[in-house]
């Protein structure tokens, strides 16, 4: 049975950098972690019509060398506990610790654009893929979710700059911040069955 066919929560996975934290390169250090403008009303928002919250993030400073995997989990851990003073029970927290560079080695399933870790979180938690969104700041972020087979939200704030198209990279809608992408996603009809070839833009 595929994932998506799995009955289950629905999920809205949310990267890390540039959507839900303020995008500062390789940062592990939790006083210098904030949100992103809308985040918490919008993850609050989310979490009231009962979407469970998952951060899936590409973290190569790990393979890097720039910070290791313990100063990574603090900084989870640091996070998990400022969203839960916010009212938000944060479900799940999943890195790709590798390296973006094919020479450094073979490729992973994990890194997005890959599906590997919303994958990986439906199966830890029993989500329903084909019920949840993917919402991101970059296009890989938008290809991730939809091979996962959730809808998805890209956040047009500048921070895609290539713009390469491909099957997987049209999202169902965008949106100017979190709190602007959770009133789309609570507004969003029923997923009728699990995402296939992505539709055009949604209208606000």
């Amino acid at each position: 049975m595929a994932l998506s066919d799995q009955p289950g929560d629905p999920a809205v996975f949310v990267d890390k950098d540039g959507t839900l934290v303020e995008d500062r390169p390789y940062n592990v250090d939790p006083a210098r972690m904030s949100f992103t403008a809308g985040a918490l009303d919008g993850l609050r928002m989310l979490h009231a019509h009962g979407f469970r919250i998952v951060v899936v993030t590409n973290q190569p400073g790990v393979a890097l060398g720039y910070f290791d995997l313990d100063a990574l989990l603090r900084l989870r851990q640091a996070l998990a506990r400022r969203l839960a003073r916010a009212g938000v029970p944060l479900t799940g927290f999943y890195a790709c610790p590798h390296a973006p560079d094919p020479a450094a080695g073979p490729p992973c399933s994990c890194r997005k654009p890959a599906p590997g870790l919303l994958q990986q979180a439906a199966r830890a938690h029993g989500l329903d893929l084909a019920r949840s969104w993917m919402v991101g700041d970059i296009l890989d972020d938008v290809e991730a979710g939809q091979r996962a087979g959730c809808r998805s939200v890209l956040l047009d704030v500048g921070n895609e700059t290539l713009w390469q198209d491909g099957p997987w990279r049209t999202p169902h809608a965008r949106a100017t911040n979190l709190h602007d992408a959770a009133r789309q996603i609570v507004r969003a009809p029923a997923a009728a069955g699990p995402a296939a070839t992505p539709p055009e833009l949604a209208a606000r």
